[in-house]
This record gives C-alpha cells, structure tokens and sequence, in this order.
C-alpha cells in the first residue's frame, strides 16, 4: 500500500488553527454593543477601544498567522 504524504508538516497545522482562533477571538470581542430599546443609542458602547480598534486587530492578525501557517516551508 502506498503511504500518504502530508502537504503541510504539523508545525503548520498548529499555526494555522492557533490563528482561527485568533480570528473567532477577534470576531467575538467585536460582536454585542447592541440596545434592547431601539429609541436608545449607546455611543459609547458602540464605538469602543475594543471593538473600533482591538477587534479588527485581532482578525487581521489572525488572519496574517493563518497566511504564514501556510506559506511557512517546514
């Protein structure tokens, strides 16, 4: 029987999942802010550190370890 050879090394998926996470991560720090009463607008809430500035961060890191998890020659 012929044996299967792995595209990418181990060290290569590892990076790849730990930069999803990093992804959901991003995408859940940027999620919530809303109000239950539509008349009321939280601005404050709403246009936060954490969800102006930290939470694109997040993706975009995640999504730059996912890219190098993938170039990355092993």
């Amino acid at each position: 029987m012929e044996e299967k050879k792995m595209v990418l090394k181990n060290k290569n998926y590892i990076l790849i999942v730990i930069g999803c996470i990093v992804v959901l991560l991003g995408f859940l720090l940027m999620s919530g802010g809303g109000s239950e009463n539509p008349e009321v607008f939280n601005e404050s809430e709403l246009f936060s550190f954490r969800r102006i500035t930290l939470a694109p961060f997040m993706v975009l890191l995640g999504y730059g370890v996912v890219l190098y998890g993938i170039m990355k020659k092993a």
